[in-house]
This record gives structure tokens, sequence and C-alpha cells, in this order.
């Protein structure tokens, strides 16, 4: 058993407006499950890529030699090659026996090393690089986000080989994942970093009590704070009240006083300056006290959308369709047949490559959205409602790069307007400097989702919009879907997601 030492760690990118990491120290036992979360951006990937040295830092980080990372880099020569050909480059220790049972572990067979690489599923592929990651023995695995892009199925199965191994750091935003493949939990605050005992369900429960006890602890300091400044006030008043009658007075008005008092009332004022300066000090220490109660807190604020309301009730309308790539000899699907309604809310599912991406491509397409034309051929009937304004969140963003101001302009947004919707999904203002292809994968996706989230729109079409969208901000557009009621058609694996946002499920 081995620890992994993490001692006033500092890092920051070239160039970066703020440190990722500045003097934090923490220990992790090697032998653990170890779950990791935290907010996009905040580091994750990161401090993965500083535990197999990939970048320079200050401070010290002691690690054990055999630390391997999912996924691997394959080139475009590999990825056109059988991965038979090339798992030994990838970990020299790799035996092909071993990848062979650890893919019956994975309820897939060995052929899998002997196709092309490409030629797999999202599914197959993740399937084979754990089956090589784990190959080796007495080795800490990190393991970043490995579900995403998989439709049910295969998130299963990954889930029921992950709990059966131990010693790895597994970074995902799958709350059902992290509940069953962890013990442990790494977690990146908004200040400060924590390692717990649990899955990431004790973990919310316990974060969600700690901040109930840290805004009742700060509200009972805010009103000790007031009520020591209000007597502290009134006290240096009668301070100087008392203060302002050493000197001159009216021996009609008061003929019992003499001379000899102001050195009475001096004291008597002296006295009062001590006890104000008593308070002042009072203060000093509860406002120390209150510093750092809410540091940690994570507050989403509720996010909005423009939706139009179109005049006709059904927005969509398939009776008997079916979709089939030309050059395929079966269909992708057929016989498929549903109506949106008005304020409903669709999930397509299905496994990967049975058609869902290509009918949302085809939905839009007969909405007359410029969309790349596709060899399909149709059978059955798919009618959009006439003069249909769709909002679309892609898959993929490889797409984005450049500034916020050229991505508002090609959009047609306000940046304004943008930059507010950004920061209420946690964009930090430095963010908005940099450019796009400098932002992670999650903070692209967010900027997918502001977009489509300001652009006014009948039907919302979203296309695993949530590859990569930290926990916070997942049920953070289930509260707006849920207040909103928009009328929405979208494909989403994350089973928890669509049980909290969509009204009905379509399966292919």
């Amino acid at each position: 058993m081995a620890q992994i030492n993490v001692q006033d760690l500092t890092f920051y990118y070239e160039g970066s407006f703020d440190h990722i990491f500045e003097h934090v120290s923490f220990s992790i036992d090697t032998n653990w499950r170890l779950g990791f979360v935290g907010r996009n951006g905040k580091g994750k990937t990161t401090f993965l890529r500083l535990l197999t040295g990939d970048f320079a830092y200050q401070g010290s980080i002691s690690a054990p030699a055999g630390i391997f990372r999912f996924p691997y880099t394959l080139t475009a020569e590999q990825m056109q090659q059988p991965a038979s050909e090339w798992i030994g480059t990838l970990r020299p220790d790799c035996e092909e026996w071993r990848v062979i049972c650890e893919l019956s572990e994975l309820r897939e067979e060995a052929e899998l090393l002997y196709r092309p690489f490409a030629l797999l599923s999202p599914g197959e592929q993740t399937k084979v690089m754990l089956a090589v990651l784990f190959s080796g023995e007495e080795d800490f695995l990190l393991i970043d986000e490995p579900t995403n892009h998989l439709d049910e199925q295969a998130r299963e199965a990954v889930r029921q080989y992950l709990s059966g191994k131990k010693g790895f750091l597994l970074v995902s935003h799958d709350r059902d994942l992290l509940d069953a493949c962890t013990d442990h939990m790494l977690v990146l605050n908004r200040k400060t970093i924590e390692v717990q005992c649990g899955n990431f369900s004790s973990w919310w429960e316990n974060k969600q009590r700690k901040d109930i006890f840290a805004e009742a602890e700060n509200e009972k300091h805010r009103k000790e704070i007031r009520k020591l400044r209000q007597a502290a006030r009134r006290t240096a008043e009668w301070a100087d009240k008392s203060e302002r009658t050493k000197i001159g007075f009216d021996p009609v008005k008061e003929p019992d006083r003499c001379i000899s008092t102001r050195s009475f009332i001096g004291a008597k004022t002296k006295k009062m300056q001590s006890r104000v300066k008593h308070m002042e000090q009072r203060i000093g220490r509860a406002i120390e006290a209150q510093e750092g109660l809410l540091q940690d807190i994570e507050q989403t604020a509720a996010l909005r959308l423009t939706q139009l309301t179109h005049y006709k009730d059904t927005l969509l309308t398939l009776r008997g369709y079916g979709l089939q790539y030309e050059t395929a000899a079966e269909p992708l699907f057929s016989g498929l047949s549903f109506t949106l309604h008005r304020g409903e809310r669709i999930a397509l599912h299905g496994k990967n490559g049975c058609g869902k991406s290509t009918l949302l491509h085809q939905i839009m397409a007969k909405a007359g959205i410029p969309v790349q034309e596709l060899p399909l051929k149709e059978s059955g009937l798919l009618e959009p409602a006439p003069n249909l304004t769709v909002s679309y969140i892609p898959q993929r963003t490889d797409h984005l790069r450049g500034c916020l101001a050229e991505f508002c302009e090609a959009q047609g947004l306000e940046l304004s307007r943008f930059c507010a919707m950004l920061r209420r999904l946690d964009f930090e203002r430095g963010q908005f400097e940099k450019d796009i292809s400098e932002y992670s994968e999650g903070q692209k996706k967010k900027l997918l989702i502001a977009a489509s989230l300001l652009t006014p729109a009948h039907l919302y079409i979203w296309d695993e919009p949530l590859n990569y969208i930290d926990v916070f901000s997942r049920i953070q557009i289930e509260e707006l879907l849920r207040a909103h009621q928009p009328t929405m058609l979208f494909v989403e694996h994350d089973v928890r997601f669509r049980e909290h946002a969509a009204t009905g499920t379509v399966i292919l």
C-alpha cells in the first residue's frame, strides 16, 4: 500500500490569468477507488497530467512509478491499425493474453483487438483502452471521463467492470458511476481541496449539511456584528457627548457642578472610549471568524431561456419513419412513430450507432436549418410544423475557436448578455479574455448551452449536451427545464438527467 503525497503544489499555465493550484497539500492512498469531482475548468485533467509528469510545477508530488492515464493518445496511423499491433507501445509490460482476460470481464470478445481501431464503436474503443489500462499489476490508474459518448448498455458494462477494481482515480460527472465505483472522494471545492471517505452520494449529503451549517453560522456572525456595531456607535456618541461637557457650564442650570468635576467627566469618557475599543476588537474577531465560512459553497444562479410559442400544438410528427445510409445493407431504424407537442421534452434513447444523431440531423434539415447533406434514404413521414425555429447543441466541440466576440457575432448574440449567461454557468471573468480553443471540454459545452438558451426558439434540439459538464451545472440545467418547460428533443445517456428532465422517452 503506497501513498501519493502532494505538498505545497502551485501550478499555472503560461500566460494564464490565475493559478490552477496554489499552495495545495493533501494525501491519497493508491489502494483506494477514488472519485474526483469539481467544477469545469478547476483543474481535474490538469492534475492528472501533473501526476504523469506532463508539466513542470512548484512544490512536490511523491508518487509510485506505475501511473498510467486513460484515455491513451493515439496517432492517426494507430487509429487505422488493430489494437493488437500497438498495445505494447502504450504499456511496455502489457501482455495480450491479459488484455483478452480484461475484455472478457467487460463482456467483449478478443476479436476487438484484431479489427481496425477506428472502425470500433465509441463503447468498444473505450473498453479496449480500459482493458489495456488494467492489464498490469500494482499500478495506480488515472481514468478521465470514461463514459462520455457511451450508450446506457456500454455505461453499465464500464460501471460493473470498475466496481470490481481498485487502485484508481476516476474523473467523472456521472453520479451513478461514482456511486457504484468509488469508496473515497477527492473534491476540488471553490477555494479548498478535500479528501473524504465514501462515494458521491455520501459526499453530496455531507456537503449539503456543511453548507447549511456554514450559512447558519454566517448569518449568526452577521447579526452579532450588526449588534456590536450599533452598540459601539451608540457608546461612541455618548462618549463624545460627555467629552463636550468637560469645558464650560451654566452655574444656574448646574449649581452642583464645579471646576473639579472635569476630572470625573474625563474618567467616565475614557471608560466609555475603552468600551468602544473593546467592541471594535470583538467586531474584528467576529469578522475573522466569519471569513471562509462561505468560501466553498456552490451557489448556482437560476438560468433563463428565451422560448417562442408556436401557433400549432404539434411541432413534430413521425409516422412509420425510417432512415438508411445508401451504402449500408441494413436501415438504421424503421417504423418509428411519435409526436412532439408544445411543452414536451422527449429523450431519444438507444445504443451507439442506432441513428439518434442522424434523426436529429434530418429533423433540422426538414425544418429548413442549413446542415450537411448526408447520403440517406428515407421511408415513412417526418413532418415538422411550418416556420419552426430550432435551437441546436451539437455533440462535438472541436469546431470552437477564436474569441467570444467572434463567436457571438457568428451566432447573432449580444456579447454582454452572453457573458452574463456564462457567469451564471460559473465562468470566471478572466476566462472571457482567453481563446475558446484554450477552454476545457466542459467549458466549451457550456458555451454551446449558453448560446442555445439565448437563442429564441420553438424547439430545442440537444445532442448529448452534458458530456464533460460538472454535476452542479447538470442540476442547474435540470431545474431550468422543469421551471420553464421548453419543447425539446434531446439525446442524453445520463440516466438521472433523463429521469429528471424528460417528459417521455422514445427508444430507437
